[in-house]
């Protein structure tokens, strides 16, 4: 099981291409998505990550998040933004698993415009498994690791 360290800060901060990313969920902006100066507010961001990533799992049917035992929780997240979006942009969220740990996995995340190969904005994601009810972290299971094993990146690829 290969187990990479997270991306660098310094690496978080260089614009990656397209190429270093393993998975894409499209997003549509929306006109509340901007704020007074005319773009994306940078918080909106956080959302469209956490959407990609919740949309990931349960479309691979790893969670139900009504019903799972074990859920998914954010621990960490970082974004450093490289140019600004606008309402009507349609966007696209990359992902890349830097790190599978036991019990969290860190994702490498970034925003692009649909079809462009330099991202607008690029972050971290760390999830952490728990169990639902204490809310106390478990390990993850076979079934998640081997649905996440395809997304790992070889760390010198996410790094730009």
């Amino acid at each position: 099981m290969n187990h990479y360290p997270p991306a660098p800060a310094t690496a978080r901060r260089t614009r990656p291409g397209r190429a270093a990313y393993r998975h894409f969920h499209p997003i549509e902006t929306r006109w509340h998505d901007n704020d007074a100066y005319g773009h994306v507010n940078n918080v909106v961001y956080y959302g469209y990550v956490d959407t990609a990533v919740n949309r990931f799992l349960i479309e691979n049917g790893l969670i139900d998040i009504a019903t799972s035992p074990h859920v998914f929780l954010v621990a960490e997240t970082g974004l450093t933004y490289f140019a600004s979006t606008a309402y009507p942009d349609t966007l696209e969220v990359g992902l890349a698993v830097s790190r599978l740990g036991r019990s969290s996995v860190t994702y490498d995340v970034a925003v692009f415009r649909a079809g462009a190969d330099e991202a607008v904005a690029r972050g971290h994601f760390v999830h952490v498994y728990v169990e639902r009810d204490s809310q106390r972290p478990v390990e993850i299971s076979d079934k998640i690791r081997m649905a996440l094993q395809p997304l790992v990146a070889e760390t010198e690829n996410i790094a730009g």
